[in-house]
């Protein structure tokens, strides 16, 4: 709640959650052996099959949409949680598999929305095997469950959302005026064996080479020129990209005038405004001053967002680094709360 000392609200954008049926899912496919991406069987055999307290507390947490997760927000200081569907989440699954767990997940999500309005928001779910089906669950997590968006858990099987048989969700998104949150996932088997090799292949390395990869492709095959409606939400300060940006920018001009990459053609902007115009950026699993305030410098401190990256970085005192940032209480009320009202349309 806010307080004369903080008149504004804490909303984490980017809080993760998996009902119990895709656990049991991914445990199926991980005794069988049926799931034929190596970090999927990294990861979630991680989380699903290690003794340690922290990745058991992680997948309590994340099927937790009550009172274990409220009483966490509470200590935390955090007022809202706007919930997506955790990693890998439908993205490793087929078709028929996936579109019953996204079902299940934006069901689950709206119930508990429906419960908490007041800390509870939720991103949808898709199967993106099948473009259709997407579709039809996109605009159902939207318009019936009242859903703010749509969760990508980076590439689905190796493929990327700049690819052309993922445009109908595209164009879902812009027609029904909600972002897409890009969150990481391990890198595709034809990426991963260097990073497993080092142990670099999860959030310490490997999640943002691969999410930050995927983003800077969907600029620079001109999906955001042929739909400059779409809103894309990324976290990590960004997966890298604004640390980046003159590199890449003098780079993709250089390749340009060559034409050397059939594949990287003109766009209508520089790779780095669309990070100004299309992407919104969060701090989730980034609890840092100067990466911050120099992210909120080069995108616009409108582009910059909260986000905590619950429950796999659960920090209380993350939470006082970014209230004590050196900025005016009118832009802490933005970063904490009004941004993110904005972008995911929030009106609790």
């Amino acid at each position: 709640m806010t307080t004369p000392d903080r008149p504004y609200l804490r909303i984490a954008t980017e809080e993760a959650f998996a009902p119990p049926e895709m656990f049991a899912l991914y445990s199926e496919h991980l005794r069988d052996g049926t799931i034929d991406d190596i970090g999927f069987n990294s990861l979630v055999g991680y989380f699903l099959g290690s003794p340690h307290p922290q990745p058991r507390w992680v997948v309590d947490r994340l099927e937790d949409l009550g009172a274990a997760r409220i009483a966490d927000m509470d200590a935390a200081g955090i007022d809202h949680q706007v919930l997506a569907l955790t990693a890998p989440g439908t993205q490793v699954l087929d078709a028929k598999e996936g579109a019953r767990i996204a079902r299940i997940a934006n069901d689950r999500a709206a119930e508990a929305c429906d419960l908490h309005p007041d800390r509870f928001s939720a991103l949808a779910a898709v199967s993106f095997e099948d473009a259709g089906t997407a579709v039809a669950e996109l605009e159902r997590g939207v318009t019936q469950l009242g859903l703010k968006g749509l969760i990508a858990n980076s590439h689905v099987r190796g493929a990327y959302l700049s690819e052309d048989r993922f445009t109908p969700i595209v164009e879902a998104l812009v027609d029904l005026d909600v972002p897409l949150y890009l969150h990481p996932t391990t890198p595709p088997n034809d990426m991963i064996a260097p990073f497993l090799d080092a142990g670099l292949d999860g959030a310490v390395f490997g999640f943002g080479v691969e999410t930050g990869f995927h983003l800077l492709r969907l600029i620079t095959s001109g999906l955001l020129d042929r739909f400059p409606g779409l809103k894309v939400v990324v976290g990590h300060l960004g997966e890298a990209l604004p640390f980046w940006i003159r590199r890449i920018d003098h780079m993709h001009a250089k390749q340009v005038a060559a034409a050397r990459y059939a594949a990287t053609g003109p766009l209508r902007q520089k790779p780095s405004e669309y990070l100004r115009t299309n992407v919104w950026i969060t701090t989730s699993g980034m609890p840092w001053t100067d990466p911050i305030m120099f992210v909120r410098h080069v995108v616009g401190a409108d582009r910059v967002m909260y986000a905590m990256d619950y429950p796999y970085q659960y920090d209380l005192a993350e939470v006082a680094e970014q209230d004590a940032l050196p900025i005016s209480d009118a832009d802490k009320a933005d970063f904490f709360e009004n941004t993110a009202r904005r972008v995911f349309d929030l009106t609790f």
